[in-house]
């Protein structure tokens, strides 16, 4: 079962920014790695306080290479690489203990 938790997003970092995503589908398109879930399912959850969907995904977080294909190309101007950034920052504190 998902928990929604309300300020999750507070939580990750006041940088997170994924608010103007459209969900038009072009990160998907140009990621090389093809990476599932996609960035703006990831960001959705976030934004929706789903926290543990997040966790569940850690490995896809870290998988991306964070190359800025994705972000160069969003027609919403996201931040999608610094996103991710923020995400793997928050994991790293949530899972393991380790500083920001």
């Amino acid at each position: 079962m998902t928990t929604v938790n309300t300020v999750f997003i507070e939580s990750i970092d006041p940088r997170f920014d994924a608010a103007a995503c459209m969900n038009c589908g072009v990160c998907t398109a140009l990621c090389p790695l093809e990476i599932i879930p996609l960035p703006r399912m990831l960001f959705r959850e976030v934004m929706l306080g789903l926290e543990d969907k997040i966790i569940e995904n850690e490995d896809t977080i870290y998988s991306c290479l964070l190359c800025k294909m994705c972000e160069a190309n969003c027609p919403a101007g996201v931040p999608i690489a610094e996103n991710i950034r923020l995400l793997r920052n928050y994991i790293n504190s949530a899972l393991y203990g380790l500083g920001r």
